[in-house]
């Protein structure tokens, strides 16, 4: 969810989410009045997306306003900036390399780009993380479209912006177009949805099909619900590819606690141990141990993370895993 904070309180926010107003706790970093922010579905601000208020969907009136979701990728970002998921690193590699990099030798063959992607998986997975790599890797424009936040209230709203985003990525040398959430844009029809819901569904569906298989853009899309989204996305020519993203095994762990700790001041790590005992855990569970124990050494003054604020780390975020699994039960 993206809100925009509307007054800061000693210890709290206090966050209009597309007029839905909440009371949240006050995050580590600093927020001001005005900052729009990504809201948690548990209710805790993540991150401040810009320091001031962006206007919603239901404002956009050009081309002018598609600047908010377009990400600049870093460009320092590589494969090797994934860890685990050996198969699914494999099959990225192979989309870049063909669908986008070698593009014209495919067409000069006669066959056309891949045009369409869909990563399914459950959420912390890595499927956010995958798709900036790809467009670091591939030098592409990125644009990022968070499911809700081009559904309008107003008739045609919604459909207007996907085709001004479609319209821009085509003048682009080369483009790749994330949704995150599809399945809040592109749900499954006939099964009681209204009307607006529809009409997006068919006007995603002309979309895709009229990428020209001479422009370079690559459509990509995450999902952890992949039987909510109309099943005639999913069609050859529209999503050609699907990557699915697991939840990592131990190997998978490992190489996630090892290379999430390489960049961090840290004596030598008891990372197989906790990867033996996280069966279950995704990607992003496992870098928060690290997180807490960076807050644990930092709290306590000292420069180094030591195998006990790993451990306690991991316990943390075990004891958070728990509460919420018996708060989902």
């Amino acid at each position: 969810m993206v809100g925009v904070v509307r007054a800061v309180l000693d210890d709290r926010l206090i966050v209009d989410l597309r007029g839905d107003w909440r009371l949240l706790t006050k995050p580590p970093f600093t927020c001001v009045k005005g900052n729009t922010v990504e809201v948690a579905a548990s209710g805790h601000v993540v991150r401040v997306l810009t320091d001031g208020p962006l206007r919603l969907a239901d404002d956009l009136d050009g081309p002018e306003d598609l600047g908010r979701f377009r990400v600049a990728p870093d460009a320092t970002l590589d494969f090797n900036s994934f860890f685990g998921y050996e198969q699914v690193v494999e099959s990225s590699r192979e989309l870049v390399a063909l669908s986008l990099n070698r593009a014209d030798e495919l067409r000069a063959i006669g066959t056309r780009p891949i045009k369409g992607v869909l990563f399914t998986g459950p959420p912390g997975t890595g499927k956010t993380w995958l798709a900036q790599i790809l467009a670091a890797k591939a030098a592409a424009t990125f644009y990022v479209i968070r499911g809700p936040e081009i559904v309008s209230k107003y008739v045609g709203d919604s459909e207007g912006l996907l085709r001004r985003i479609f319209e821009d990525a085509a003048k682009q040398a080369r483009a790749l177009i994330f949704f995150d959430e599809i399945d809040s844009v592109a749900a499954r029809r006939g099964q009681g949805n209204h009307d607006a819901s529809e009409r997006l569904v068919a006007q995603f569906l002309t979309l895709m099909d009229g990428v020209d298989s001479s422009q370079n853009v690559l459509v990509v899309a995450a999902t952890n619900r992949p039987q909510d989204i109309d099943q005639a996305l999913r069609r050859p020519g529209r999503f050609d590819w699907e990557i699915a993203f697991p939840l990592p095994d131990e190997n998978d762990r490992l190489a996630i606690l090892e290379g999430s700790a390489g960049p961090m001041q840290a004596e030598t790590l008891p990372h197989a141990a906790v990867a033996t005992r996280t069966v279950g855990w995704t990607g992003a569970e496992l870098v928060a141990v690290l997180q807490e124990a960076a807050l644990v050494t930092v709290k306590d003054g000292r420069s180094m993370i030591s195998v006990a604020d790993y451990l306690i780390g991991f316990e943390r975020q075990q004891r958070r895993r728990s509460g919420k699994e018996r708060a989902d039960a």
